[in-house]
């Protein structure tokens, strides 16, 4: 695989898939925590820590379509002494999404990892990485159509963004190795997914788990 150079702002802009330190806060917001962005949704704060819409909207007390402001604080993870069944074990070295070239994905202007993107042909299938749980499956960010979101064990979740068809919706259980996407044509005719693994919310390199 070649690994080559590519920078651009990820997936989501500014949250819920951006780590907290890199936005302009005015102060810190407890462990569990989170401040909402302009743009941020319920849906996809949620898909960003792991959590079902319907979780966060209970411990926020707020509709599932609640309108959300800019600056509001909303608690992403379940009080003390709460551990639902669905956040026990970790994930362990998953697979490939797809194979491919690939590139590595960071911060514009910076070298944080975000993610890789991988080049295919159009219609190749995209795999889940490793066992989880549909949790989003939402309209995608800057060049791709859709995002999809899949929650492991832990606090890990992993995302795929894609041109091409979904297979999968929320709340369906997927298995490593399973299609859950298609990858669509970008401006060049090639066949892309841009993958990223989130732990409590923040980007890690994915090449650190993935085998090669």
């Amino acid at each position: 695989m070649f690994l080559g150079g590519c920078a651009t702002g990820g997936w989501m802009g500014q949250s819920p898939f951006e780590s907290q330190s890199q936005s302009s806060q005015p102060a810190r917001v407890p462990a569990g925590f989170y401040r909402v962005n302009p743009g941020d949704t319920l849906p996809g704060i949620a898909a960003a820590f792991g959590q079902r819409v319907d979780d966060l909207a209970a411990w926020n007390n707020l509709p599932r379509t609640a309108m959300l402001t800019p600056g509001q604080i909303l608690r992403v993870a379940p009080q003390p002494g709460v551990n639902p069944a669905s956040n026990e074990g970790l994930v362990v070295r998953p697979a490939w999404p797809a194979y491919g070239q690939v590139t590595r994905v960071t911060d514009a202007g910076s070298n944080n990892v975000k993610g890789i993107v991988i080049l295919g042909r159009p219609e190749e299938a995209v795999k889940a990485s490793a066992d989880g749980s549909v949790i989003y499956v939402g309209t995608g960010v800057d060049q791709y159509k859709s995002l999809v979101v899949v929650k492991h064990g832990g606090d890990v979740v992993t995302g795929y963004a894609v041109n091409g068809d979904v297979l999968v919706k929320e709340g369906d259980t997927v298995k490593k190795g399973q299609p859950i996407a298609q990858m669509g044509a970008d401006s060049s005719g090639r066949g892309t997914v841009e993958f990223e693994i989130r732990r409590a919310g923040k980007p890690v390199d994915p090449l650190a788990y993935l085998p090669r």
